[in-house]
């Protein structure tokens, strides 16, 4: 039996493999927003066409990328604490979604790490 598969998806998985692949700290954080902002809107998008299946990967992508950013945190620093409380209010809220799609609470969630990326990307946070 042949395997249906997104040949998109494939090319987005060879891309985010390579640029994981001899990343820095800071530049790991960055793909890990970068896919986190990525996948909530893809949700979004799936839910507004009814696409089930796409917009159930999407968020399980979002969640992934919310547990990569916890565990690179360091709780022994400044704002670790803070960080951490972020992202676990961020997976919650994701979850929740899984249950009950609110696509006006993730729209939030996605521009508030949209410009958390933004400001470090521009050397304001550090």
């Amino acid at each position: 039996m042949l395997l249906r598969r997104d040949p998109s998806e494939a090319y987005r998985r060879v891309d985010f493999d390579a640029r994981v692949n001899g990343a820095d700290s800071r530049q790991l954080v960055d793909l890990c927003l970068e896919q986190l902002a990525g996948s909530i809107g893809r949700a979004i998008y799936a839910d507004a066409q009814g696409d089930s299946a796409a917009k159930s990967a999407a968020l399980t992508r979002a969640v992934s990328a919310l547990t990569a950013l916890q565990l690179g945190v360091d709780a022994t620093h400044p704002a670790g604490e803070a960080l951490l409380t972020l992202y676990r209010s961020a997976k919650t809220s994701v979850l929740d979604c899984v249950v009950r799609f609110d696509a006006a609470r993730l729209s939030t969630i996605r521009q508030d790490f949209i410009e958390i990326r933004q400001a470090m990307v521009s050397g304001s946070v550090g």
